[in-house]
Parts: structure tokens; sequence; C-alpha cells
């Protein structure tokens, strides 16, 4: 089956790439799930459906899972080859105050959290003012885990499942995790 679609795929794909131009930015159907592979297309065709057609939620400039939050679209920068990080159920990227910047290779599992502005604790009416969340290259962010405002993970970073991160750890390559997260692990790298 996947061979087929391959192959219908190599044959339309210009044409297949020009309607779906209509939905989203060009710069973002390209990459590795678009390019040499087909997985972004079948993404598309959902987010499309969903989103586009059906209205269950908003439309968006990329193909993102019905279950997954942007709150201002132009607050979020990330490499085309990240995509992927929009189909895990569940994420909630709150940027209406603050920018967010994903590092080129980086991983976000199902029910992240990244929010750049909490509620003001003398009136939940309001919000703090934004600070921005940066997370380097090739970073994992485990399931379940929340990245508070103004937080920056240096390169390499790895956040344990359920972690509340709260402060920065801008050295990178380490584990991270708890309550609030802490360094559970420094990783060592491969020397050449």
């Amino acid at each position: 089956m996947k061979k087929i679609l391959k192959k219908i795929l190599g044959i339309f794909k210009p044409l297949i790439r020009l309607l779906f131009s209509f939905f989203f930015n060009k710069k973002y159907l390209t990459g590795r799930f678009f390019d040499p592979g087909f997985e972004g297309y079948l993404w598309a065709l959902r987010a499309i459906w969903t989103r586009n057609i059906l209205r269950l939620a908003a439309p968006m400039p990329w193909p993102m899972a019905l279950t997954c939050y942007v709150s201002n679209t132009n607050n979020i920068f990330f490499h085309p080859d990240n995509v992927d990080n929009f189909q895990s159920p569940g994420c909630y990227f709150q940027n209406f105050k603050g920018r967010i910047y994903l590092g080129h290779g980086t991983y976000i599992a199902p029910n992240v959290g990244l929010i750049t502005a909490n509620h003001k604790f003398d009136n939940l009416d309001e919000h703090e003012e934004g600070r921005d969340i940066v997370i380097g290259e090739k970073c994992w962010i485990g399931m379940n885990s929340v990245i508070l405002p103004g937080v920056i993970l240096g390169e390499g970073t790895i956040v344990a499942a359920g972690a509340v991160v709260s402060k920065s750890f801008p050295e990178g390559h380490v584990v991270i995790g708890g309550i609030p997260a802490k360094v559970l692990k420094v990783i060592k790298l491969k020397s050449d």
C-alpha cells in the first residue's frame, strides 16, 4: 500500500502541493515529511478535513492535529522538518503574549504544555507580561510536561515525562525531571 501511495504521490506531488497551498503556507509543505516522504500529505488531508471543512477547530497555516492548540501562529517559530510536533494529541502552545522557538530536530510528546504568560496572582482575570520560551536543537520534551514562561533549554535537553520546568537549563545535554524540574543526569557526548 505504501509503495502505491508513494508512486501516486510521485506523479501528482506538484499538483497536490499546489492544491494544499490553498490551505497552508507553502513553506510548511516541505521538509522531511513532504519531500522524500508522504506522511505530511496524510496529516495535511486530515487537517483540511477536520479544520477547514468540518470546522471542528480553527484552520492553521500548517497541518495540525485536531486536539493540538496554538494560541498565536505568528508567535511560534520552527523548522518545517518539525511539523510532526503539531501532530501530537493534546499539545498546548499558549503564546499570545510571548514567543515560542522550537529548535530543529526537537521532539514534543503528547499532552505537553508550553506557556508564555501566567495569570496575575492578585487578579486572575489578567495575565502577566509574556516571556519567550526557547527550546534548543535536538531536544525531547516528554509526555505531560509543562514548560513555563521564560524557560530556555539548551541543545540536547531531555525533559522527563510529567516534569514542570520553571527555570532555564541553557547548558543543554542534560536530562531534567520532577516538580520543579532539576538535573537528573548529564548526557556525556561521544567524542570523535
